[in-house]
């Protein structure tokens, strides 16, 4: 960058009105300080199908055939000329590992000096977005196609962002129907060390089982945040929905990852067991241990102490967590989608060197759009897929 945009930069962020600008105006003002035509940010709606713009008045655009669709699928630059003369720089708007959308810049020409700049609006936009998307109704209203049953607005108020990860391990997640999920969840969770995740499944498919659910993940992160090891944590979530909602049950599965070995540990209660993906293959029963009981009934009902499981992860393992719902839901053929459908569309994608929240995205849509396919009951998954810290990614 010149010292001109430098300072123009500069004197934007520096001016105490720049933290409370609207977005459209703080996307304008950022493009002009950085010496850009104009920009345009798209978000991604909720089931990630189309990019809204937010900041001008211009068409949605599909995320399955489109060139913004392309950057946001595979997280890269693209360029092409714009309608009016000049480029357009399609560029990701990532939190972290999170997609959020897409920036569209506009510019004279494609010069490495264009180029850096479009990528320093898209990076400081992301963190704007971020900040304000938690209280800024206008951003929710804007990438929702439905109207949102309460059961599933409360359960989303819970939720933490649909993908997180660092150059060595990324976890992600996708949950349907996404207006009217009634007591599934998911949770995942970063330290410097570790990895935690957790899917839960509370029965019912109603605003009660939504209630179930978010007391499990309130109660799951109290124990997480002080510390707490596997069993302890489930032994808190026992005693919440003992106390809180005595009549109420759920299934979950809670790993725990250390980051610099790749030794997974993980529970289940009452749920299906994971998946291993290694090599490009599924590794029969890799995860597959006797259940214990669902998590709220009564402790009677379990013979022995909830048990912690082990297992050595070996680097570009991917492990996927799900609820029945996904693989019960059923397929254009009539039959259920199963297990094996399941892991070898996972396999597939792999192969094809798809980025695990794509590898998702695509998947949930495979379920929904076949003709005459249907879910049953929520379908929530969640991967994750580990490389050790000495790796090259």
């Amino acid at each position: 960058m010149t010292s001109e945009t430098d300072g123009g930069l500069e004197e934007f962020l520096a001016r105490p009105d720049s933290p409370g600008l609207d977005l459209s105006t703080a996307v304008a003002r950022c493009s002009t300080a950085l010496g850009l035509q104009h920009s345009v940010v798209y978000l991604a709606d909720l089931q990630q199908r189309r990019l809204i713009p937010l900041t001008d008045v211009a068409p949605a655009l599909p995320v399955d055939d489109s060139l913004a669709g392309w950057t946001y699928r595979t997280q890269s630059l693209r360029v092409e000329e714009s309608g009016t003369g000049g480029m357009t720089l399609w560029l990701p708007l990532l939190d972290g590992a999170e997609r959020l959308g897409v920036l569209a810049v506009h510019a004279p020409s494609l010069t490495p000096a264009s180029l850096r700049r479009g990528r320093a609006l898209a990076a400081l936009l992301a963190m704007m977005i971020t900040s304000k998307r938690a209280y800024k109704d206008s951003f929710v209203r804007r990438t929702r196609t439905e109207r949102m049953r309460l059961p599933a607005e409360m359960l989303r108020a819970f939720l933490p962002p649909r993908t997180i990860g660092t150059p060595h391990v990324v976890s992600t997640a996708v949950l349907e129907p996404a207006y009217e999920i009634g007591g599934d969840a998911f949770d995942h969770s970063l330290t410097e060390a570790s990895l935690h995740t957790t899917v839960l499944d509370a029965m019912g498919h109603d605003l009660a089982s939504g209630l179930t659910t978010a007391v499990s993940l309130a109660a799951c992160r109290n124990a997480r945040r002080t510390g707490a090891d596997l069993p302890e944590l489930m032994r808190r979530v026992d005693d919440a929905l003992s106390q809180w909602l005595p009549d109420r049950f759920c299934t979950g599965v809670f790993t725990r990852l250390d980051l610099a070995t790749g030794m997974l540990r993980w529970s289940n209660c009452g749920h299906p067991a994971p998946l291993l993906i290694r090599g490009q293959q599924l590794v029969a029963d890799a995860m597959a241990r006797e259940a214990d009981p669902p998590l709220g009934l009564p402790s009677l009902l379990a013979a022995r102490p909830r048990r912690t499981h082990e297992i050595a992860l070996e680097p570009g393992d991917r492990v996927l967590m799900y609820t029945d719902g996904v693989t019960e839901a059923r397929t254009a053929d009539g039959g259920e989608f199963g297990l094996r459908r399941f892991a070898d569309y996972v396999i597939r994608a792999t192969a094809a060197g798809e980025l695990a929240p794509e590898v998702l995205r695509r998947l949930i849509h495979s379920l929904l759009d076949t003709r005459d396919s249907r879910l049953r009951d929520d379908a929530t998954i969640l991967m994750f897929e580990w490389w050790p810290p000495t790796a090259t990614v």
